[in-house]
């Protein structure tokens, strides 16, 4: 089982943090997802392509990138 981890950028509050998790739930081959407001941080465990972990966030209307 892999692990990505992931900096998020532009989460402010607890309803960010959550949206952030949903999309990231939503992503095909996910398993697990932590996503930590500060310092603005995800942890996905499973077998998902990143740049789609990425993409799902930004959809969102937050940053992310492979930390």
């Amino acid at each position: 089982m892999s692990e990505t981890k992931l900096k998020i950028t532009g989460m402010t509050c607890g309803h960010c943090q959550r949206a952030a998790t949903k999309a990231l739930e939503g992503v095909s081959g996910v398993e697990s997802v932590e996503v930590t407001l500060e310092p603005g941080a995800a942890v996905v465990t499973g077998a998902a392509d990143p740049a789609a972990l990425i993409e799902a966030v930004r959809e969102e209307g937050y940053e992310a990138e492979v930390a």
